[in-house]
């Protein structure tokens, strides 16, 4: 921890969206928050200084989660400016969206370097400098068990990220690291919405109990669940926060 006992978190893709949910949601739960961003860095900037302005600690980080580097970089900058870290969220990710047959091989290895290898180098890089009692939270997503079309390269690497999980979840339990992932159903976010009609939107909302899409909120209140003390017995799971849909 900090000198003054902090905890400290590292949140992947935390300018926008989701992430930047995140980022706000630990900070106000106490914790110091390493912002990563690839390209935004006035949107990083901004959640910096709204958990600064509540009287937070974090500092932005340019690292894009595909490189072989990043994952040591966001863990150089959590123990150049907070002493080390507690707390991994893999939660940068992008979306590919198209049938197998017409997928091609640029998008599909996008995905790999991003959605998977991203999230195994940080499993890796956090197996070796977690602090002991740490947390590591993946991000799959639900589009895992639905199977929709034109979502196979996506869905593929997400349910490899739940495998990831579950393997790393009793490597690194003795540690008393504990590791789960957030598997969202459809948030209301730039990711999802971009391509979307407002018909399709609703016949999505139709498909979920709750009826209505998730707000990154929703998703972040999952997470300082599983990073505070109240998940600490938590541990090798996938919470599918998700309305209900599957």
């Amino acid at each position: 921890m900090t000198n003054n006992g902090q905890r400290v978190a590292i949140v992947t893709g935390a300018s926008k969206g989701i992430g930047r949910a995140i980022a706000l949601r630990l900070a106000e739960d106490g914790i110091a928050v390493v912002v990563n961003y690839a390209t935004s860095r006035q949107a990083a900037d901004e959640v910096v200084a709204q958990i600064e302005t509540g009287g937070g600690k974090a500092v932005a980080v340019q690292a894009d989660v595909g490189s072989p580097i990043a994952a040591a970089a966001l863990f150089d900058a959590a123990e150049q400016n907070f002493g080390g870290a507690d707390i991994l969220v893999n939660n940068a990710g992008v979306m590919r969206l198209a049938p197998l047959a017409e997928m091609d091989d640029e998008a599909f290895e996008t995905l790999l370097a991003i959605n998977l290898t991203g999230t195994f180098r940080g499993i890796r890089e956090a197996g070796k400098r977690l602090r002991d009692g740490g947390r590591i939270i993946n991000f799959s997503s639900s589009v895992v068990g639905a199977y929709g079309p034109a979502y196979g390269g996506y869905a593929a690497t997400k349910a490899a990220v739940e495998a990831l999980t579950h393997v790393a979840s009793k490597e690194l339990g003795r540690r008393k690291i504990a590791v789960n992932a957030v598997a969202p159903g459809p948030v209301e976010t730039e990711l999802f919405m971009t391509g979307k009609s407002e018909d399709l939107v609703q016949n999505i909302v139709r498909t979920i109990p709750l009826s209505r899409l998730g707000q990154p909120q929703d998703i972040a209140s999952v997470v300082s669940f599983l990073a505070g003390p109240d998940g600490g017995w938590v541990n090798g799971q996938v919470l599918r926060a998700n309305g209900g849909m599957i």
